[in-house]
């Protein structure tokens, strides 16, 4: 196939992962812009990346690329991810798919309405937890009644614990209660490396219980510096009536009730093997042995949803359904809420998207 060309809306340090992307598989992306809001930044990048960067949202627009990347701060998101769905272009965009109710019944109208919409929802597409979902969807632990995750925040949280509990595009009324705790943690990495200068800084974390009708339930712990620490650790725990994965292992029973283990490997989807480079595949090959968020993961999962923009423009066919993304976003502001409210019930209510996967 030929690449797909891409404008990038956004120079902060999320955007930066889509340039690596476009430079590692030319042979399946090709940036045309990356758009900035002053010049002067866009001629700092233009020298610093070697892309070429500007200012003129014109100029992008003109190069008529196949799909465009929005990946600006939270606040803006949603209002550029729209004003480039007016304009005709389909858009991958970052998370969240909204910050308020508002926002995403209007984004998932401009989807009804024939946008094409897609958002950059990655946490499942990552190969170690990939190997993971597949064993649970394939029944190695039974139908999966209780899920722990300690990994990632917010949104991506919320899609992984429906996920793991194979709640799929049904969205079941779930009851949330959560509390929000500050403790003093000692600063030892960050987005651009190492710290070791002693630092302590106070650091929120969060502990939620999502209660969904049916029984399920999903248990959220996160705090806030586990993206970029060395010392506190990332879990998972998912358990159903014959087994438990436990971050890279899986142990349950076999046909004759015996107990098995088995040690988790990356999945490498073969459905995007133009991804599938020699460094790549190595990196597999020697993994560690314990639930690590190594940027290939992160640049990979986000390269197959790229790459499932060609669907979504010439067939309509979705990579991570909108109506998912939708409740990702809704459930983290119903997460919000509760932690607002400490130990009180927050409850969800109907929205729009229910009513195409599974009405509540």
């Amino acid at each position: 196939m030929r690449p797909l060309s891409f404008v990038l809306v956004g120079s902060g340090w999320r955007a930066m992962f889509y340039v690596r992307i476009a430079r590692r598989y030319p042979q399946c992306f090709t940036l045309r812009h990356l758009l900035c809001r002053t010049p002067e930044k866009a001629a700092r990048l233009s020298r610093e990346c070697a892309v070429d960067a500007t200012a003129d949202e014109t100029l992008c627009r003109r190069a008529a690329p196949d799909f465009v990347v929005v990946a600006v701060d939270k606040a803006h998101q949603y209002a550029v991810t729209r004003r480039w769905l007016e304009w005709g272009f389909p858009v991958l965009a970052e998370t969240p798919a909204g910050k308020s109710e508002a926002e995403l019944a209007a984004l998932w109208a401009l989807g009804q309405a024939g946008a094409r919409v897609q958002i950059a929802e990655q946490y499942i597409r990552y190969p170690l937890i990939a190997a993971g979902l597949r064993a649970v969807e394939r029944g190695a632990l039974g139908e999966p009644d209780a899920a722990a995750l300690s990994l990632a925040h917010d949104y991506h949280a919320a899609s992984l614990l429906r996920h793991m509990l194979c709640l799929g595009d049904a969205f079941p009324p779930m009851t949330l209660r959560g509390e929000g705790y500050t403790f003093p943690v000692e600063e030892t990495d960050s987005r651009y490396g190492p710290v070791a200068d002693g630092t302590v800084k106070p650091r929120r974390r969060a502990r939620l219980t999502l209660q969904f009708s049916g029984g399920k339930v999903g248990f959220y712990d996160f705090d806030s510096v586990q993206y970029h620490s060395f010392i506190r650790a990332r879990h998972i725990n998912v358990r159903g009536v014959r087994g438990e994965w436990d971050d890279t292992v899986i142990r349950c029973v076999d046909a004759t009730h015996r107990p098995q283990r088995l040690e988790l490997r990356p999945f490498l989807d073969p459905a995007y093997g133009a991804l599938h480079t020699p460094e790549l595949l190595e990196q597999s090959r020697h993994w560690h042995s314990e639930v690590r968020m190594e940027p290939w993961q992160d640049e990979y999962a986000l390269a197959t949803l790229m790459l499932d923009m060609e669907g979504l423009i010439s067939e309509g066919r979705e990579g991570y359904p909108l109506a998912q993304a939708m409740e990702d976003a809704y459930t983290w502001l119903l997460m919000e809420r509760a932690l607002d409210r400490p130990g009180q019930a927050v409850s969800s209510t109907p929205q729009p998207w229910h009513t195409k996967g599974g009405a509540l």
